[in-house]
């Protein structure tokens, strides 16, 4: 579970929560408060393997008719669909829990933020089990933010767009922050300002999929994946020009 900090001027603006109510909501905080080291650029290179795009197509579909947004009470609800097949499912904001709903049937499946964030990105799970099993896990839904309605609106970042970005690597070996099993093509990010499901192309490592996010990864950094052995250790940390596929 890792990220990185800075981000290109051009794409900062698309960053930048909607000038709406909710600007008086609190700013999305990174969810790890200890002291964060800082990682210079140090160099260093790939194993000469391009990663491939990561497959999530055998998992059960993303909940689909997300709906609602900022209440008078200051609170974010919001409704979706019922998948077919699904047990249960989570709900995240910025990469963090947000809530458990298991479905027993009811007619709407709802979830409810009660301290929400400016510009916070909220996505949903469904689970072939009432567990966190990597294989029950299915596909992320897309990110939802409030918009100038105070609404939730689907959003993504735009293909195409650059990232100048610190890339670093990590090999654990365990079940990424989303509940996927980690490896080769999957990368590590800030969850508050590139929603999981994102993918990229990282120069010297190929593609990869986000669906992690580490203490130490904040703003401007990425971590991508590579087994157990020195691979990891040779990439180093570079700074690189990432593109959103």
């Amino acid at each position: 579970m890792r990220a990185l900090a800075v981000v290109l001027l051009s794409f900062a603006s698309l960053l930048v929560a909607p000038a709406t109510a909710s600007a008086a909501l609190p700013a999305c905080q990174h969810f790890y408060t200890g002291p964060i080291p800082d990682r210079p650029v140090s160099g260093g290179h790939g194993n000469g393997t391009t990663a491939p795009p990561y497959d999530v197509s055998g998992r059960l579909p993303a909940p689909s008719g997300i709906n609602g947004g900022l209440g008078a009470d200051g609170k974010v609800t919001f409704t979706f669909n019922r998948v077919a097949g699904a047990k249960a499912y989570r709900a995240f904001r910025n990469g963090q829990a947000l809530q458990w709903v298991s479905d027993w049937g009811q007619p709407t499946l709802q979830v409810t933020d009660t301290s929400p964030c400016d510009g916070a990105h909220y996505q949903v799970y469904a689970m072939t089990a009432e567990d966190t099993a990597a294989s029950s896990i299915g596909q992320i839904s897309t990110s939802y933010r409030l918009d100038s309605s105070n609404r939730l609106a689907a959003y993504r970042v735009p293909v195409g767009t650059t990232l100048n970005y610190r890339v670093s690597a990590y090999n654990d070996v365990a079940q990424t922050a989303l509940g996927y099993n980690a490896g080769t093509g999957i990368c590590a990010v800030d969850a508050r300002i590139i929603p999981w499901g994102t993918r990229l192309y990282v120069p010297g490592y190929g593609h990869c999929y986000v669906a992690d996010i580490g203490s130490w990864i904040k703003d401007d950094i990425v971590d991508v994946w590579f087994p157990p052995g020195p691979d990891a250790d040779n990439w180093g940390i570079q700074r690189l020009t990432l593109t959103v596929e």
